[in-house]
């Protein structure tokens, strides 16, 4: 980032960079309320399974400090409500529902009402600042699978938008390239919301790392040329056994890297295993708005009055994953005891 993160705490406010508007103009939201956060998670100004969590842990201290009253029953009932409106944004990121397990926990080993109130702030920042640094820790990690003249495909936006950090699989990338090495880097478009095209793009070109845009459909040409080294992705929700949901067109892109026999490496900080799903046939899949797929960014690309699916994520079997990379260290298989050994 240039000059300021992508969330920042004020105090009483949540300042946000409000993602749906990049690349054209940086705009900051300032959140007072937690019915504001939610919205902005829901509707994608904040996205990313770790900036989600981040601002979900500020959406519930916010709330907290709206709720009026001295009595803690009532206030724990008032705050079961802001944190059942949080977790309803969005049902794929376990950085969502970790971040809100985590302050509702802090919440019930607090005493009276201001105390609750300055524990859920301190919680919340508290996280912020362990998520940047698992992202700086993991990075430093992989880093060491990127070589020296690397030609490195990246999918969606896992850089400092998605993780108010250093990043995860573009964290990865940056850091590779902060030691020195040559890179070559596809980032891919990433529909129907572009994140590639309109977050990535713009995050790598702050950087100054070199890299090429190509839409979806191109990751299988360019690694049948062998132009791919190998692929890097984040993701939103790992499984006890290893399988990951991430981005939708991560599995496509996870089953032409075995075909081709390129690695494919997941990053993703723990808090993004979720220990109670044995495997990703337990993932709840995000189902979207038709809208997303029949517009972009406001124009009609399709004929009026089809239908269309929108599923927001896919599932990577941990077959297809060479290897996951975390703040602890990387993890290889057999993914269920090692994964279980770390979290």
């Amino acid at each position: 980032m240039k000059d300021s993160q992508p969330l920042t705490w004020l105090g009483s406010k949540l300042r946000l960079l409000d993602q749906t508007n990049l690349p054209r103009e940086e705009v900051y939201l300032e959140l007072a309320g937690y019915q504001e956060v939610a919205q902005a998670i829901r509707e994608m100004k904040v996205r990313g399974a770790p900036a989600i969590g981040v601002a979900a842990a500020y959406g519930v201290a916010l709330g907290a400090l709206e709720i009026e009253t001295s009595s803690r029953d009532e206030f724990m009932a008032r705050l079961k409500s802001v944190l059942e409106t949080i977790e309803a944004t969005r049902p794929t990121a376990r950085n969502l529902f970790m971040a809100t397990g985590r302050m509702q926990k802090a919440a019930e080993a607090a005493g009276s009402v201001a105390e609750i109130k300055e524990a859920l702030v301190r919680e919340a920042v508290r996280l912020h600042s362990e998520e940047a640094e698992a992202t700086r820790k993991l990075a430093q990690f992989g880093a060491d699978f990127i070589k020296n003249g690397a030609s490195v495909l990246t999918h969606c936006n896992t850089g400092s938008l998605a993780t108010t950090g250093y990043g995860t699989a573009l964290g990865v990338i940056k850091y590779a390239y902060e030691q020195g090495k040559k890179l070559r880097v596809f980032a891919t478009e990433t529909r129907p919301r572009l994140q590639g095209t309109r977050l990535t793009a713009w995050e790598l070109r702050q950087a100054g790392i070199p890299f090429t845009l190509i839409t979806d459909s191109m990751a299988g040409h360019f690694m049948n040329r062998g132009e791919v080294s190998c692929v890097i992705v984040g993701a939103d929700r790992i499984a006890a056994n290893g399988d990951t949901a991430n981005k939708i067109g991560t599995y496509s892109l996870a089953v032409l890297a075995m075909e081709h026999g390129i690695p494919f490496y997941v990053a993703a900080p723990t808090t993004t295993i979720d220990p109670m799903t044995s495997s990703g046939e337990e993932i709840t899949i995000e189902e979207r708005s038709p809208d997303e797929v029949l517009n972009i960014q406001g124009v009609s690309i399709a004929p009026e009055g089809i239908k269309a699916a929108n599923p927001a994520f896919d599932v990577t079997p941990h077959l297809y994953i060479s290897a996951i990379i975390t703040e602890k260290g990387v993890v290889r298989e057999p993914y269920g005891e090692r994964l279980g050994e770390i979290v």
